[in-house]
């Protein structure tokens, strides 16, 4: 019974996957003792099966500038987004408001698919972002693993180590053409089109390959 079970199960086509580009600027190394002071979220493509169609990524956004959590922060990480700290404690969102309204978006952006946040890379934004959902409201729409890191995905595609996949040894029919200006829905939508640039990218020598 267990065998048919497993077979039923692996027999089940695979939901589809509905990829969010997702950057995030905090004022501080990591979260709880430091804040994300703003973040951006840009849808970037579908993948059903082994088939990715890119979305416009400036269709479906998000954004939010947030209040910061805590008194303490790092001045050098709070000057990389050029945010004024001071009018963000006054005007900022507050996170669990601005956490309700991203779930709300991910899962309205998402209907039918199961939505993957992505970033790169994404170790430094997925920390900040699925501390703050689960910190703000106790619930992730990405589940508590729904991530892709496009560094590793590019490693993996390229045949390089890791420490080796920056941008400046990228293909740069790869790179998006957009600045990155460390504006948190800029560095999305940026990152958007990376993520699909990647998705349909193959590698010198690899289209010949017998399959």
């Amino acid at each position: 019974m267990t065998s048919v079970r497993t077979a039923a199960r692996s027999a089940r086509p695979a939901r589809p996957s509905l990829y969010i580009s997702v950057d995030i600027e905090a004022d501080g190394p990591i979260p709880g003792p430091y804040s994300m002071i703003s973040f951006g979220a840009a849808v970037a493509g579908r993948q059903v099966g082994a088939s990715y169609t890119a979305a416009d990524p400036e269709q479906d956004t998000f954004y939010r500038e947030l209040r910061p959590i805590s008194e303490a922060y790092v001045p050098e990480a709070l000057a990389v987004s050029e945010l004024d700290r001071d009018r963000l404690v006054r005007e900022g969102a507050e996170p669990a408001v601005a956490m309700a309204e991203f779930r709300a978006w991910v899962r309205e952006v998402s209907v039918g698919a199961q939505p993957v946040m992505c970033a790169y890379p994404a170790s430094f934004d997925w920390t900040f972002l699925y501390w703050y959902l689960m910190s703000f409201g106790g619930d992730s729409p990405f589940g508590h693993s729904g991530c892709l890191d496009m560094k590793t995905l590019y490693a993996a595609k390229a045949g390089v180590p890791l420490r080796a996949a920056v941008k400046g040894r990228m293909p740069r029919e790869l790179l998006s053409r957009r600045p990155h200006t460390h504006h948190a829905l800029d560095d999305a939508i940026e990152q958007a089109e990376l993520m699909s640039n990647l998705m349909a990218w193959v590698p010198p020598g690899q289209a010949d390959r017998p399959g």
